[in-house]
């Protein structure tokens, strides 16, 4: 019998295939008594299947090293083996195997609920959902002691593989490439889970959140998954089958195409040159950023290289890393954000960073964070300063708010200039300065920041969070984040138009900039500089050829108008035939 399961789309595109079931280990747990001469070797056994665990993770590592790899895979992997290494979870069980001598399996998922009942007390819910990153390693290690495989197993067959998990781990996805896998969905996940970024960097169709999914599919059941509408389909009719076949095989099609574009000029049919940046966040995106034929990085997010370990990358490190990139641009920009710790990104290397806030959202994050720590801020900036020798380096700040922390930041960037030049180490002396305009308060009082700044870059992430007080970690008002409400639009057509009356540049670095059914609206603001992740430049860059400038402005001036949201929808519709 055919019926639908509708969920949490999360990587966008249809997959069609055969169920292939993840068995959930850590809900098949049984518990049973051990006689006393038994213990010790129940805890060996434990040290046993985590030793194994840890290779498998090494393993893994070697894996997410090779070329292809979504550079996130690798840090979610060191992220497991430090969990799989923590005292709290490593040891705890064993003492709960001696005192109750109870098996090994029952001990470590007490221990694990344990662990995930404090996670569920914290208020942050992107913190809170890495609970699920503790419960993926407990059950990759019940999977050993229980005997049970963990790599997915494969066959051979016409149709591709579709995943029905109760939850993946990032580390699981890996295997990904090496199979025909269609597609996934799980009954747990959320759009900020690691397992959601991973698939949207494979371009992976993908649903979470289906709660009871699992349960209601059978291994080998015909499943159709739309990761662009959040519905998987359990054994489709005909119709509906050959309906969704159609339309795969235009969206494969209409990809293969857009490779066509990657040399192409981007500039629009009344000839306005536009420039597609791309966003990265550590030096090995460079190889999918020259695929693509971007004009060069809009966005280096400089705190993934804080993340993840326990030493901070030194001055040196961090020139190494930021010079790799500008030579390899050869000429083209690289604009270097500064240090953008705090709220939903944590690091333990830094002080502070990760400590328990009431709202870390507003709280001691981005430059507010630099500005505090000024000897951390000044390797950083030196190491930027130094990379600029190397290629066209543009240096942009984060988060600002007031006028007070432009000035505390360009006389910073001065005092690390001197330093340089005392130490007789080239840098460019001119190097552009930029801010991030993501707080309404910046972008109501832009004027000041232009007076002071040589470029702007619109975050729409957070500046469409902060304009309407909705956390978009938070699932529970997600379907109040619109990046098409009034005052949104508003501020960003503001910006967009005071930096073009004062002579100075802005760019669109947020998510809207990466879809294609904002590139017409934007376009219509006047915005000429666009930074993205490189999957989604080709799709933006054909909107682009195909976009008329000066028609557009005319109805977007209309539509910024609009008051009501569906009425703004209406004008965006009908964006799409200029």
């Amino acid at each position: 019998m055919s019926f639908s399961i509708f969920g949490l789309a999360i990587s966008s595109g249809i997959a069609i295939g055969r169920a292939h079931l993840v068995s959930h280990a850590t809900l098949e747990v049984a518990q049973y008594q051990l006689r006393e001469r038994d213990v010790e070797a129940e805890v060996a056994r434990l040290e046993a299947a985590f030793a194994a665990v840890s290779g498998e993770l090494d393993a893994l590592r070697e894996e997410a090293a090779q070329p292809g790899t979504p550079a996130e895979i690798e840090a979610f992997v060191d992220l497991h083996a430090m969990i799989l290494a923590d005292p709290m979870l490593a040891e705890e069980p064993k003492i709960l195997i001696r005192e109750r001598r109870c098996n090994a399996e029952w001990a470590l998922v007490q221990q694990m609920r344990l662990l995930a009942a404090q996670f569920d007390e914290i208020d942050d819910a992107y913190l809170r959902e890495r609970k699920q990153d503790i419960v993926q390693v407990v059950e990759r290690v019940v999977k050993v002691l229980m005997g049970k495989p963990r790599k997915l197993a494969r066959r051979i067959r016409d149709e591709d593989l579709i995943i029905v998990a109760h939850d993946l781990s990032p580390a699981d996805t890996i295997q990904f490439k090496n199979l025909r896998i269609g597609g996934f969905i799980t009954d747990l996940g959320g759009a900020t889970s690691h397992t959601a970024i991973v698939a949207r960097s494979l371009k992976i169709p993908a649903v979470v959140g289906m709660h009871h999914a699992r349960p209601l599919i059978q291994d080998d059941d015909l499943l159709i998954v739309d990761g662009s509408r959040g519905v998987l389909i359990v054994d489709p009719d005909e119709r509906v089958l050959a309906e969704y076949r159609i339309r795969k095989s235009a969206l494969e099609l209409e990809r293969s195409k857009l490779k066509r574009l990657t040399t192409a000029r981007a500039n629009t049919l009344d000839e306005v040159e536009i420039s597609l940046q791309a966003n990265i966040e550590l030096p090995q995106d460079i190889d999918q950023v020259k695929t693509v034929g971007a004009d060069g990085v809009g966005l280096f997010r400089t705190e993934f290289l804080f993340m993840n370990r326990d030493e901070l990358p030194d001055e040196d490190e961090q020139f190494e890393a930021y010079r790799s990139v500008a030579k390899a641009l050869a000429g083209k920009p690289v604009t270097i954000r500064t240090l953008d710790i705090g709220a939903d990104k944590t690091s333990r290397a830094l002080r502070g960073s990760d400590r328990p806030t009431p709202n870390p959202a507003l709280g001691l994050r981005a430059i507010r964070y630099c500005l505090a720590e000024p000897q951390t801020f000044l390797a950083q900036l030196r190491a930027i300063l130094r990379a600029s020798a190397y290629g066209r380096v543009r240096l942009l700040i984060p988060m600002l708010v007031h006028v007070k922390e432009i000035e505390q930041t360009l006389a910073l960037v001065e005092y690390a200039k001197a330093q340089l030049r005392q130490a007789r180490l080239k840098f460019d002396e001119g190097i552009e300065i930029g801010g991030m305009i993501e707080v309404p308060a910046a972008a109501l009082s832009v004027g000041l920041f232009l007076k002071r700044l040589d470029f702007l870059s619109i975050g729409t992430n957070d500046l469409i969070q902060y304009t309407l007080a909705i956390d978009r970690a938070d699932e529970t008002v997600a379907h109040l984040y619109d990046p098409l409400h009034p005052a949104v639009l508003r501020l960003i057509a503001q910006t967009i138009q005071a930096g073009e009356r004062a002579g100075r540049p802005v760019s669109v670095c947020g998510e809207m900039a990466g879809e294609p059914a904002m590139t017409r609206l934007l376009l219509g603001m006047g915005l000429r500089f666009f930074s993205m992740h490189p999957a989604q430049l080709l799709e933006v860059k054909q909107q682009v050829v195909m976009a008329d400038t000066q028609l557009l402005a005319v109805k977007v001036n209309r539509l910024l108008r609009a008051d009501d949201p569906e009425r703004i929808r209406e004008l965006l519709a009908r964006l799409s035939e200029i």
